[in-house]
């Protein structure tokens, strides 16, 4: 199974839809359109908070070798 890292290749601010679409193999920009789509037809709090969050808990890869 795959883990779920922040890209450090793919960045636009903290790299968390460059990590999810790399974990299911589709491009960072549907994964940026839909995170948008999805805050715009709710509320966008949440989505901020989720996002602000997941830069908080969801290492990069280096981060989890440096720990090691």
């Amino acid at each position: 199974m795959k883990r779920l890292y922040r890209s450090e290749t793919d960045v636009k601010i903290a790299g968390v839809c460059g990590g999810i679409a790399e974990v299911f193999w589709i491009d960072p920009t549907v994964v940026r359109l839909v995170v948008v789509i999805a805050a715009l037809a709710t509320v966008v709090v949440p989505f901020v908070v989720g996002y602000l969050v997941a830069w908080w808990i969801v290492p990069t890869k280096s981060e989890l070798a440096a720990r090691t």
